[in-house]
């Protein structure tokens, strides 16, 4: 039963993963004054600049490199000089001396050296194959953090338009509050309890709206994009937040002026007959979509995607042939030579062609190296063992965390319309003297704070799931080949 299962799932999984996946075109991506970016675009922008990526490429460059260089071997050494000998003797009798020009060239060609050219070709092309791996692994984890980096934008921008609404509302209770100890109706405690209040919403929006540049400044730094013009980006289908898109301006880092708080806020009229709660929905018709894939598809998936899993297995390969290469050096080289001198002392022409065999063998050294050799496929073995169980553990820990947050969204979303039911319910009983300033503030942070844990939770939920995506390796609309790094 066992094999049958796990039969299924396989076929399952290769159904799922065969299946025409929409394209986007990675195009150049200019950002602009006023410009709204999707998701994708600032994918495309972070695959386009991560200087990560492209040293991945420069590595692989250089792998392709090692195996030519391997290869050269096999070629022919062609050799030339020319030269100009003078000799001279003197003594008491006579003197002489002689010149001599002379021209030589020769040819060394490898024949056999009983595979161990052979093994390191092998072992340089494994490690070409490991180096590509690892910048397919390099543009996962790009476009992971891009992701992870834009909902946190978008919940940041959720958040202060959360904290806004609720400054509006403590500023529409602080002017109803005062009509009301104007009239007598209100006692000086609650006048002063409205004005802590309103203050407290005020440094909660500016905190919020610190914390939302902050956001932007990570987003930027993941898209290695400095001196940015001011930007908007898009929401996405899994976070549709209520403004749909979110401005990115850092362009104004200086301190805010001062703002005179004695004043009613713009645009607050007649306060005194503002008694109703308005309602702030930031998220629209949120809904969660079933992830398709069960957890042991997804540990299926990951197992059969993962570029660096491939990569590991490429380097033990590589580590494999240079254990070979090292035991061959104990076997001779077999070689042919060929050369030819000119001399032009009585146009002396000399042609010699032969074929060597020789070794040079330093024993203690060549056991040294063989055991290291040794040591490292030991090593490659157990980092790839390892790798193997982090990804089961990755892909464990993020699909738990992925469906506990699933099911918490639909529980908070019960729980900010049942907040705001009580913040209703609170006002008008205050406002008609059933309820004290106490019960009505508790109530408005109740569901202040059921807003915020709810854009929170929702946001995580979409980092859980695109981390999900990330470590089983799920293909992606938005990519990079090496060709185009």
């Amino acid at each position: 039963m066992k094999n049958i299962k796990k039969i299924i799932i396989s076929l399952v999984v290769v159904t799922l993963l065969t299946q025409a996946a929409p394209t986007y075109a990675l195009q150049d991506i200019k950002v602009e004054r006023n410009s709204v970016l999707s998701l994708n675009d600032c994918i495309t922008i972070a695959l386009k600049n991560s200087p990560y990526i492209k040293n991945a490429k420069y590595n692989y460059e250089i792998s392709k490199s090692n195996v030519n260089l391997a290869r050269s071997e096999f070629f022919p050494t062609l050799g030339v000089g020319t030269g100009y000998n003078y000799t001279g003797s003197k003594s008491k009798q006579r003197s002489t001396s002689s010149g001599v020009y002379s021209v030589e060239a020769s040819l060394n060609q490898l024949i056999w050296n009983f595979g161990r050219t052979n093994a390191r070709i092998k072992m340089e092309k494994f490690y070409r194959i490991a180096d590509l791996y690892t910048f397919d692994n390099t543009v996962r984890e790009t476009i992971f953090n891009v992701k992870q980096r834009y909902y946190e934008v978008l919940a940041a921008r959720a958040t202060v338009l959360i904290n806004k609404a609720y400054v509006d509302i403590n500023e529409r209770n602080y002017l109803r509050t005062k009509a009301y100890f104007d009239e007598g109706i209100k006692s000086k405690i609650d006048l002063v309890n409205a004005e802590v209040t309103l203050s407290d919403s005020k440094i909660a929006l500016i905190q919020s709206q610190n914390a939302y540049k902050n956001t932007l400044v990570n987003l930027n730094n993941t898209m290695y994009l400095t001196k940015a013009p001011e930007y908007s980006i898009s929401s996405t289908e899994e976070f549709n937040i209520k403004n749909n898109v979110a401005p990115v301006d850092l362009s104004n880092m200086e301190r805010p002026a001062v703002v005179d708080k004695t004043k009613a806020p713009d645009g607050v009229e007649n306060a005194k007959l503002l008694t109703s709660v308005e309602k702030w929905d930031v998220l629209t018709d949120y809904e969660v979509k079933e992830f398709p894939y069960s957890f042991d598809e997804c540990i299926e998936i990951a197992y059969k995607n993962r570029a660096d899993l491939k990569a590991y297995n490429s380097t033990l390969d590589a580590v494999k042939e240079n254990l070979l290469y090292v035991k061959r050096n104990y076997y001779p080289e077999i070689s042919a030579n060929a050369g030819y001198t000119f001399r032009d002392l009585n146009n002396t022409n000399s042609l010699n062609v032969g074929v060597n065999m020789s070794s040079y063998v330093n024993i203690m050294a060549q056991k040294a190296n063989v055991d290291a050799a040794k040591s490292q496929v030991q090593i490659a073995e157990n980092s790839e063992n390892q790798l193997n169980k982090d990804i089961y553990f990755e892909v464990q820990n993020a699909y738990i965390k992925m469906i506990e947050l699933e099911k918490q969204i639909p529980l908070l979303a019960v729980r900010v319309h049942q907040t705001y039911e009580n913040y209703e319910l609170a006002e008008g009983r205050y406002y008609v003297g059933l309820g004290d300033y106490i019960q009505l503030q508790d109530a408005k942070v109740n569901y202040n704070n059921a807003q915020c844990s709810y854009i929170e939770t929702i946001y995580k939920y979409n980092v859980a799931k695109a981390e999900l995506e990330s470590v089983i390796a799920l293909p992606q609309e938005v990519t990079i080949s090496i060709e185009d790094a």
